[in-house]
Formats: C-alpha cells, sequence, structure tokens
C-alpha cells in the first residue's frame, strides 16, 4: 500500500515521519519521485496531477489537504474516484481563533484607531457594547458551528445563514435564497465561511452589501471568488460598509498595484486564517485510510454533485 504527497515538501517532512512512526504499512512517497505509479493507492495533496486517471491507474482515494475542494477541478477527475476533504482540528482552530480576532477588531474600531495612530491622533470614540451588535455566519458547516461557539460567549447576538435548514443553539437561522435578505438585514459584521461553488461564485457582491445594515463590515475567510472586489470598493466609498477584513482574494498573491493594499478600511492577511498542521491532521487521514480498506464510510467525503 502506497501514499503520494503532493504538497508543501517542508510540512510534507513531518507527514512522513508521522507516517514512519505510526503506519510503517503505508509506503510513503513525495511528488515528483513517484516510483511505480501502479503501486500508489491513495494521493494526498493540495492540487491534483493533471490527467490522474492516466498517471495513477490504480489510485483508490484523492484525500484533499485542505477544508475545502475548489481548489481541484473534479470535472477532470474519474466520476468514481472519492474525494475526501481533511477535516483536521487544528484548521478549526485556527479558523476560530481568525474569526475571534477579526470580529474584535471590527467591533473595537481598531481600523480606526490604526489610522489615528498613523496620523498621531489620539481621540476615543464611543464603545458598543457586544449584545447590541449582530454578527452574521454565512455557511454553517462543521467549521462555521464551531466560530459561532467561539463568538457565543463575547455576548454578540448571533446569525446564521445556508442553503438548507439547520439548528444552531443561541443562534438565529436562515435558509434559502428567500430568507437571506432578512438575515442581511439584521448583520452589522458580516462573516464568510461558505464553500466555493457556481451557486456561491460572486456572492458577496453590490446587491448583498445594499441589504446589510449601513456602515456594517465584511470578513472573508471563504475563498476570494465569493467577492466582487470592485462592489467592496464601491461600498466602502459610499459608506455602505465601514470596513472588511480580508484572508482571502481573487488572485493570490495580490499584485503589487492591488488597490486592497493601501486601502485604510480593509485589513489583509495572505490566506493565513487556518493551515493544516500535520500534527493534528495525522490522526484524521491515518483514519480514513483505515475505514476506506475496512469498507466503512470515511469522514469528510465530498458529494461530487455539491462540489463539498
Amino acid at each position: 500500500m502506497a501514499l503520494l504527497y503532493k504538497s508543501d515538501p517542508v510540512r510534507g517532512q513531518h507527514w512522513q515521519a508521522l507516517f514512519a512512526e505510526h503506519a510503517p504499512d503505508i509506503e510513503w512517497r513525495a511528488w515528483p519521485d513517484i516510483g511505480d505509479p501502479a503501486d500508489i493507492d491513495y494521493l494526498a495533496a493540495w492540487q491534483a496531477p493533471d490527467d490522474v486517471q492516466r498517471l495513477l491507474p490504480n489510485l483508490k482515494v484523492l484525500f484533499a489537504l485542505s477544508a475545502g475542494v475548489d481548489q481541484l477541478d473534479l470535472s477532470r477527475l474519474p466520476p468514481e474516484l472519492p474525494v475526501v476533504r481533511l477535516l483536521d482540528p487544528g484548521i478549526t482552530r485556527g479558523m476560530c481563533e481568525y474569526a475571534s480576532w477579526a470580529v474584535l477588531s471590527l467591533h473595537r474600531d481598531m481600523l480606526r484607531y490604526r489610522q489615528q495612530q498613523t496620523a498621531r491622533c489620539w481621540q476615543a470614540h464611543l464603545l458598543q457594547p457586544a449584545l447590541s451588535r449582530r454578527v452574521g455566519v454565512m455557511g454553517l458547516g462543521a467549521q462555521a458551528r464551531q466560530i459561532l461557539a467561539t463568538l457565543a460567549p463575547l455576548g454578540f447576538a448571533l446569525s446564521g445563514w445556508a442553503r438548507s435548514a439547520h439548528q444552531v443553539a443561541g443562534v438565529d437561522c436562515y435558509a434559502g435564497a428567500a430568507q437571506l435578505p432578512a438575515f442581511l438585514s439584521q448583520c452589522n459584521i458580516l462573516l464568510c465561511v461558505l464553500p466555493l461553488t457556481e451557486q456561491t461564485q460572486g456572492i458577496l457582491n453590490q446587491r448583498l452589501f445594499d441589504q446589510l445594515p449601513r456602515g456594517a463590515a465584511l470578513i472573508n475567510m471563504g475563498r476570494g471568488g465569493h467577492l466582487v472586489e470592485a462592489d467592496l470598493l464601491d461600498a466602502l466609498g459610499s459608506g455602505q460598509l465601514s470596513g472588511a477584513v480580508l484572508d482571502v482574494l481573487q488572485q493570490e498573491p495580490a499584485p503589487q498595484a492591488h488597490p486592497f493594499w493601501d486601502h485604510p478600511q480593509i485589513v489583509l492577511t495572505p490566506h493565513i486564517a487556518a493551515m493544516t498542521q500535520p500534527a493534528s491532521a495525522f490522526g484524521v487521514l491515518l483514519e480514513n485510510i483505515r475505514r476506506f480498506e475496512r469498507g466503512e464510510p470515511m469522514e469528510g467525503e465530498i458529494d461530487r454533485h455539491k462540489g463539498y
């Protein structure tokens, strides 16, 4: 049994050591030194190689080394090949940390205070209590629910929206296109952790921004494809939005001339909200391999029709 790893080579060394210690029966191979392709049963990768069916004729499972799979062109993968996203608890912890920091930064007016520091201006502004501010999370998957649970003790009113109906304790939940306007109308801080699909591409656009309370703020922790960047600039310029924290962009890394770099109402981070950690992710990946070998369902296997 052999597994081919195709991702960051530095982290690959940590993965290799974990497999050698805890799963010596699984032969480790690292791209591009794949050896005999016919031996490879499993592929663990950020992006799959071109023509994976021809290159790896006996591949049984593709394990995406990420919480989402939108970086993969599913149409180019064999339809019968299981694709499994990585339910790494380390990713979830990182997302919760980033969401807490971003929400609190916007809540406590840190973008304005940062501008004042640059201008050497010492001026306090009225503090709004958390209870009077509503945070709305787009997406109600496992990570979104953990983010909401992390924010709950801070005292914010919480809402959530997804395509299908959910129930989350302490959260006002909305579902589908019909309930999206009601959800948006209350959100002072909107946080996106949706999967990127044909339906969610460009969902953060002018029409959506106009349905938020004036002066609302945006956090995008999903994918750059969710955001229509020109519409965000217009919304910030008009005052409809007061600020944005963005961890993802349409093009990464951002070009030097990108207007977000110097925008005083935008905090830009280089896709670092969470990162796969071999120490926490290894057990999840190994258990899924064992599940597959036993003929049991794997945790995180995507629905190819939905794309997540």
